[in-house]
């Protein structure tokens, strides 16, 4: 398995509404998207002070099968709309499991 792991620091604009709403956006890109094979996404709890506001984890069969998600119009569309511009700090790692 591939897994693509992304973590976000929303800015001070991003409010429920907007983090609800690029929720839904990125549950209609897997919709569209038949290569991902798990995707799991939320909000921190805030159990601990210095956390990420929000993560990702992708599965993939493969780095070609992520490729296909990370360039897929809808992903892209969704995060010009609900991502860039809104987050003031982004972390992320991809890596293979057995």
């Amino acid at each position: 398995m591939f897994r693509h792991v992304v973590m976000f620091k929303w800015n001070d604009e991003v409010d429920d509404a907007h983090i609800d709403a690029a929720a839904a956006a990125l549950d209609a890109v897997v919709a569209q998207v038949s290569e991902v094979v798990d995707y799991r996404h939320g909000r921190d709890v805030a159990l601990t002070d210095g956390n990420f506001d929000y993560a990702i984890v992708g599965e993939f069969a493969n780095a070609d099968d992520y490729v296909v998600y990370r360039d897929h119009p809808d992903h892209q569309a969704a995060i010009a709309q609900y991502i860039a511009g809104h987050i003031t700090d982004r972390a992320a790692v991809q890596y293979t499991t057995e």
